[in-house]
């Protein structure tokens, strides 16, 4: 069972989160920290978000709210802010189908009074499969360990 508690969150963290959640705003935890918030024994520093559009007015309005700004004209937009730093918004994921059908099988963490949606272990191991980069390589098995373990719960 996913835990918040897995992926210590700041308080802007959590204002911004819960401000695109109340905003019904259409977005997916993905990369090793939603590996992390499913158990897996890995290390990230990222809280990497994936929009379905990035251009969603919520992004704006939730950075403002948690005490941010929304940076447009780097590439990909970020989020800047006091304790915003490590978010990252993510502009495609490679290796994983549309947005919306990625979206449509997520797991669903509750996080305090709100709740934020996953990508499964095995679509974050065929995402970083793709990526194929060094750092990506060296995390698989920790994250095949993590899903084994989830399917014996």
């Amino acid at each position: 069972m996913p835990d918040s508690g897995d992926f210590p969150l700041s308080e802007a963290e959590l204002v911004f989160l819960r401000e695109l959640a109340r905003a019904r705003s259409k977005f997916l935890i993905v990369g090793v920290g939603a590996a992390v918030l499913q158990g897996a024994d890995a290390v990230t520093q990222d809280l990497d978000l994936w929009f379905r559009s990035i251009g969603d007015p919520a992004i704006e309005k939730a950075a403002r709210k948690a005490g941010g700004v929304l940076v447009t004209r780097s590439n990909p937009p970020m989020v800047a802010g006091q304790d915003l730093d490590r978010i990252d918004l993510v502009v495609r994921c490679q290796g994983l189908e549309a947005f919306d059908e990625e979206y449509a099988g997520a797991v669903t963490l509750r996080v305090t009074d709100f709740s934020v949606k996953l990508l499964p272990l095995d679509r974050v191991i065929v995402s970083k499969k793709a990526a194929g980069r060094p750092k990506d390589k060296a995390v698989l098995e920790a994250l095949r360990a993590a899903l084994v373990a989830s399917r014996k719960r």
